[in-house]
């Protein structure tokens, strides 16, 4: 294997492994958004809607449907992670949907119908971090993604 073929399989293997890494996360924050305790006031979760009592931690205000997303954002960047390309895609579009959470953090009153995530200041902050993060992660990786699809195509 040459030199150029290990940074393409080093690379690959990099994004792949932060894509994981984010889904395993992801995985990890929806099953103990489940557990009293790690969930304070469990007793006042409620399916959706701003009127959840339940905080993870202590901090982000979480909900049935809002632990359901986690989980499920997880299994997905878990199967995104197997390949390269699809690695990048599960970060960079998983950083711009976090980055229109944020936004509508943002603009939706927290004691809103329209806060059906639900969703808190700490929760907002929070979206801002993870899309900027993930999205970069993405751009980091995404020459890798291309590379490795040139070099398949040159097979």
């Amino acid at each position: 294997m040459s030199n150029y073929d290990k940074t393409i399989t080093d690379r690959g293997r990099t994004v792949r492994t932060a894509a994981m890494v984010v889904g395993a996360v992801f995985l990890v924050v929806g099953i103990l958004g489940f557990i009293p305790g790690i969930t304070s006031n469990y007793s006042e979760m409620s399916f959706a809607g701003h009127g959840s009592g339940a905080k993870l931690i202590g901090v982000f205000q979480v909900s049935i449907l809002h632990n359901i997303v986690h989980l499920l954002f997880g299994v997905v960047g878990l199967a995104m992670a197997r390949r390269t390309p699809s690695a990048v895609s599960y970060l960079i579009g998983g950083g711009v949907i976090y980055l229109v959470l944020w936004i509508y953090g943002l603009v939706v009153s927290q004691g809103s119908q329209a806060n059906f995530v639900p969703l808190n200041t700490a929760d907002d902050w929070l979206h801002l971090v993870l899309g900027l993060g993930m999205i970069g992660l993405g751009l980091a990786g995404r020459s890798a993604a291309r590379l490795t699809v040139d070099d398949r195509q040159t097979v």
